[in-house]
């Protein structure tokens, strides 16, 4: 492994080895904190109203190439998949689902290395429960999804334990 793997494996292991991520407002979204999620609630909805998240998804992160394909709604919930190849290799993938859970939704997933081992215990899963909702925007605890446009898209992730700051993933539809 190089040192940018190295890094980008350190950096994220930090946030998603555990299952709770520290979650403070960043500088781009300052709209909403989710560190105090037990006091906002989980907001209501259902799937079809985060289906504008459905297709593939490219743009440029961590020194590579990164990559989100989200299938349609169906039977309550969406799947999808991250990976990040740098140097022209696979760096890591996610396998996540969005799914609706007590008149909410919750996004969940796991992390794999570029041989497929696990980063998660078998049964463990990161969530990210629901906290508010608009017709562009969806926040789960530590993870934003905002629609621009038909073909761009910023997903925020929340990195760091220590001092914990967002992450923008800009994607464009492909």
């Amino acid at each position: 492994m190089n040192n940018i793997h190295v890094y980008i494996f350190i950096l994220l292991s930090s946030v998603f080895i555990s299952n709770t991520a520290l979650c403070q407002p960043n500088t781009r979204t300052n709209e909403i904190s989710t560190t105090q999620n037990e006091l906002v609630g989980p907001a209501v909805a259902s799937i079809e109203d985060v289906s504008w998240i459905e297709g593939q998804w490219k743009g440029k992160a961590f020194g590579g190439e990164v990559e989100e394909i989200w299938s349609a709604p169906d039977g309550g919930a969406m799947m999808g998949m991250f990976r990040l190849i740098t140097d022209d290799q696979p760096t890591f993938y996610e396998l996540m689902v969005i799914r609706e859970i007590n008149n909410s939704l919750i996004l969940q997933l796991k992390h794999f290395h570029k041989d497929m081992k696990g980063w998660e215990e078998k049964d463990k899963t990161i969530d990210f429960p629901l906290i508010k909702m608009e017709k562009d925007k969806i926040w789960f605890d530590g993870l934003t999804f905002e629609r621009i446009s038909d073909k761009k898209m910023i997903v925020n992730v929340i990195i760091g334990e220590k001092e914990p700051e967002g992450v923008d993933f800009v994607y464009y539809r492909q």
